[in-house]
């Protein structure tokens, strides 16, 4: 305690501004945390045991944890200690690990750090495919530095949960495999567990067989747009834990038959009607801004199109011009191999790494649909595969534990309550218990178990009510409350609730 004997006292590492700040909290116990301030007032509170404002610094860093910057918050935190602040960062960045990874601050990562992140059961992605991905990606970033990490790193990635089809045309052919006799040995690891029967893949027992186990996120439904009965602006979210419905930001415009798709956190809506014309245009919603902006437009306008996601393209689907029916498919602007037929109604979804079109209504004969076509991107074919048992046009389609389910559509002036199943692995579709309503034209989704449909019209008016699936009770049931007006040709996603 020397200083209580001076007559003058340095204190390093805190500038003049930081600890007029400090001093004025002192007195008036307030102060205000910025991101300008932020990085320099937390570690002069540490330094001058100011604990309450070290910790108002460590609350304002966890809501700005975004995954262009959670990495940096998390090494930031560790280098000051903040314990609470560095797992809530971290958890961040396992829970957003598909955006973190195309990040610069993923790719500056040390080798420890980046061990550290891929091994963990907590890990949040679609498909281990990710965090293949990631990997190549940060060692490409420093080939000549990097590449003799590439054993310790392939030791992290579970190779035996990806498809054959992965494995065999992307893994095995990638030159940084093929030239390590390590990175070999791991892939055929990966095989062996692929040959074996299923009831057998436990004898092969490591930590790269072990599916991950993530924490979800609280979830919400997003309703958007729609007809109601004209195109609307409106986009209405449902707390399932709260069974409570609440407004977010609108569209920018009037947009209904649009494809809607979750996809790197975001919300996108995708070409549709705006009530006089179909549109070309993209519109995408950032939960955390609560806030729609526009991104490239399509080339083609379509409305009552598919959109889906698969790996990191969002595909938009068939869909109606204003006169024809569209045949072909978009991938990020890039014409793919088209449909057999011009579709004036098409539902798309993803299922088992494929996307399919199921049912519609062919404007050349006239009639509603029965078949169902399937696209491999390995391939880029699509194939017939079995035909559903009725015609549906405009059914809700989505996938729930890795099948297929049509719900409702119309066959003419027919509105259906039916609902079947398509197991991609027995090329078959049965019948399950119909809905409580006749319904097409609605949204699906699927969460916690449980397919919802929601919305849509019965024949003669727009539906405001929601009923989901139990696929162990065979059962549909319908939610307490109803949107807060009934609409139909709505996008429909489940995204990350906003804390």
């Amino acid at each position: 305690m020397s200083e209580s004997k001076a007559h003058h006292v340095e204190i390093r590492d805190v500038d003049g501004q930081t600890l007029l700040k400090l001093v004025d909290y002192i007195y008036t116990a307030e102060i205000e945390v910025s991101e300008d301030n932020v990085q320099v007032l937390l570690p002069a509170a540490s330094l001058l045991q100011l604990m309450d404002v070290r910790q108002v610094c460590c609350d304002f860093l966890q809501t700005q944890l975004h995954p262009t910057n959670c990495l940096g918050i998390r090494a930031f935190a560790d280098l000051h200690a903040c314990t609470g602040l560095l797992s809530q960062a971290h958890a961040y960045a396992e829970q957003h690990f598909t955006d973190v990874m195309v990040g610069e601050e993923f790719v500056a990562l040390s080798l420890q750090q980046v061990c550290s992140l891929i091994s963990s059961d907590k890990l949040t992605v679609s498909t281990e495919e990710k965090v293949f991905e990631a990997m190549i990606a940060w060692i490409k970033h420093d080939k000549e530095a990097r590449l003799e990490h590439m054993p310790k790193l392939m030791e992290h990635v579970r190779l035996p949960l990806l498809s054959r089809d992965y494995l065999v045309q992307i893994v095995e052919e990638d030159p940084l495999i093929k030239n390590n006799n390590t990175c070999k040995d791991f892939l055929i690891e990966a095989m062996k567990y692929h040959l074996l029967p299923a009831d057998q893949r436990h004898l092969i027992k490591t930590d790269r067989t072990r599916p991950r186990t993530p924490i979800s996120l609280p979830k919400v439904m997003m309703v958007v747009g729609g007809q109601a009965p004209k195109a609307i602006r409106s986009v209405e979210c449902y707390d399932f834990q709260e069974d409570r419905w609440y407004q977010v930001a609108d569209l920018p415009s009037r947009r209904c038959r649009a494809g809607v798709v979750y996809m790197a956190g975001k919300v996108y809506a995708v070409g549709g009607f705006n009530g006089s014309l179909r549109v070309r245009t993209v519109d995408v919603y950032d939960g955390l801004k609560d806030q729609w902006s526009s991104v490239p437009s399509m080339q083609e306008r379509r409305s009552t199109l598919g959109a889906a996601v698969l790996g990191d393209l969002l595909y938009a689907v068939g869909g109606f011009d204003g006169s024809t029916g569209i045949p072909w498919t978009l991938k990020h602007k890039s014409s793919l191999k088209s449909l057999g037929w011009h579709l004036m109604s098409f539902v798309s979804d993803v299922c088992t790494g494929k996307l399919y079109a199921v049912g519609g209504y062919d404007g050349a004969s006239r009639q509603c649909l029965s078949t169902v076509e399937e696209y491999n991107p390995v391939s880029n074919k699509w194939c017939y595969v079995t035909d559903m048992s009725t015609r549906r046009s405009g059914a809700g389609v989505g996938v729930l534990s890795g099948q297929l389910y049509a719900a409702g559509g119309h066959d003419g002036p027919l509105v259906r309550k039916s609902v079947e199943v398509y197991d991609p692995a027995t090329n078959t579709w049965r019948q399950v218990c119909d809905m409580n309503m006749c319904r097409r034209n609605a949204g699906v989704c699927a969460i916690n178990g449980l397919l919802y449909v929601i919305g849509g019209d019965d024949g003669s008016c727009n539906l405001s009510s929601v009923e989901y699936y139990d696929p162990a009770a065979d059962k549909w049931s319908l939610i307490p409350t109803n949107m807060s007006n009934g609409r139909s040709y709505a996008g429909v996603s489940v995204i990350d609730k906003t804390l």
